[in-house]
């Protein structure tokens, strides 16, 4: 995935008001399968895939012990003992190696864990378009796949794919998974299909610039081991009516309050937040920027950083040292971007 095509504004705002297609097959999938996978997914996931049924997805985190966090992933749930955790393609391998550790440890009879990540390639078609790109060559009408659901099925009548309706980029949209050997002629079919619709090919840059529109966490940045889940606003996603990896330390983090918050950022002065620049607050370090961006969309530079909880309120300023400048920046909600 190279990082831009045509170039990232371009990109961007194709996504924003037409349709854009990824080529995401870097992603990792981790498959665990058995009698007890219901028990160690449980176990490892910070979310409650019991809420879930058969068919449906679930963003959740996976946490080491001390409330840091291994991944972000979704869960594909497809029967009580069989689940797809699609992972961010780097911590791939650490996640894999984390899953068999904690199985090590845990022996939770009749667990299968398998790296499939070579087994798939993965295409993202997203924008506001997807759903008419998508519809002629699916073997269903696509409005059946509803959000956070999935469809085992085929494109182009003879292509088997997984499809389901999340994404990354705020729009509606669809992930397809499927042979690699067959990624050329999905990628293809999509673009064809696509074509009297505006798609364009969407790299590297535009998918950061959109999710950071959104609010959307990237690993590395606004997650790490150094940072909980509840550090980073992602409480909604934590479920402490059954025990997980970390959930002590997650629970006292609600119940006591953190040191640093994450939050979205909006530049009132010329000048663009980039990840690792310091946040001041009256002359003094009160956090720093995760990750910055130019938004194609509203035409300001944007950011998300960790800062002192009692800047936390919409609205506060605070000031971005851009260069040894001190910038003004305000507190704002996240998504930062909004089509309403």
């Amino acid at each position: 995935m190279p990082v831009q095509y045509s170039g990232v504004i371009e990109e961007h705002l194709a996504v924003r008001n037409a349709c854009g297609l990824f080529d995401v097959s870097h992603m990792g999938e981790i498959e665990i399968s058995g009698d007890g996978a219901i028990d160690f997914v449980q176990l490892i996931m910070t979310n409650d895939v019991e809420r879930i049924t058969d068919g449906q997805c679930q963003y959740t985190l996976l946490c080491y012990e001390n409330g840091g966090v291994v991944d972000d992933t979704i869960v594909y749930r497809y029967n009580i003992d069989r689940y797809l955790f699609v992972v961010n393609a780097s911590n791939a391998d650490k996640v894999f190696a984390w899953m068999n550790k904690v199985q090590e440890k845990e022996a939770i009879p009749d667990v299968t864990i398998e790296n499939l990540s070579n087994n798939y390639a993965q295409i993202a078609l997203q924008g506001p378009k997807a759903l008419e790109v998508i519809k002629p060559l699916l073997d269903i009408d696509p409005n059946e796949v509803k959000h956070f659901h999935f469809h085992l099925g085929l494109i182009n009548d003879d292509i088997e794919v997984l499809i389901s309706r999340t994404g990354y980029t705020g729009e509606d949209g669809f992930e397809i998974y499927m042979e690699p050997a067959d990624a050329t002629a999905v990628w293809n079919a999509l673009m064809e299909a696509g074509k009297n619709y505006g798609i364009l090919p969407i790299g590297l840059g535009a998918r950061d610039t959109l999710r950071l529109e959104m609010g959307y966490p990237l690993y590395g940045h606004e997650l790490s081991e150094k940072l909980t889940p509840i550090e980073a606003g992602l409480g909604k996603y934590v479920k402490f009516n059954k025990d997980f990896l970390g959930s002590e330390v997650l629970k006292k983090q609600v119940e006591e309050g953190v040191s640093k918050t994450l939050v979205g950022l909006k530049m009132i002065d010329a000048g663009i937040p980039r990840a690792d620049y310091e946040i001041q607050s009256n002359g003094k370090k009160a956090g720093w920027v995760t990750s910055g961006t130019s938004s194609p969309s509203l035409k300001v530079g944007i950011g998300m950083g960790f800062i002192e909880p009692s800047l936390k309120a919409l609205g506060t300023e605070v000031d971005v040292m851009i260069r040894n400048r001190a910038a003004k920046a305000q507190v704002v909600k996240l998504p930062i971007y909004s089509k309403k």
